[in-house]
């Protein structure tokens, strides 16, 4: 399965498969019609705790990866269920600034090595 990784600010297109936002919160000037998701899970993103812990410090990445990955092995029924919906790919959208230090490439990452 090919999943790709998207800000969620960015105008959809035709390959992006699957859209799921992987955020908690919804992201700020973004109406539902203009998402175009197709799912909104928000239990598989980071704790509150740990989204305000990390505050998208690249210096606390590889810390942020490792709990957050404790937070994803708590939700395996989760993760399996619902990233096999579609044959054409997944794309997981993010509101972060950040392309590289975010919650959907930790996700990406984390289903991967899987």
């Amino acid at each position: 399965m090919m999943i790709k990784i998207k800000r969620i600010y960015e105008t959809p297109a035709n390959n992006d498969g699957f859209r799921v936002l992987v955020d908690r919160l919804w992201p700020r000037g973004v109406s539902k019609e203009k998402a175009k998701i197709d799912l909104w899970l928000k239990d598989i993103a980071p704790s509150d705790q740990l989204r305000k812990w990390f505050a998208h410090d690249s210096a606390k990445w590889e810390d942020f990866k490792r709990r957050y990955f404790k937070e994803l092995d708590k939700k395996k029924d989760l993760v399996n269920k619902n990233f096999k919906k579609s044959k054409s790919g997944i794309t997981f959208l993010y509101a972060a600034k950040d392309d590289r230090y975010n919650n959907a490439q930790a996700l990406k990452e984390y289903i991967e090595a899987r």
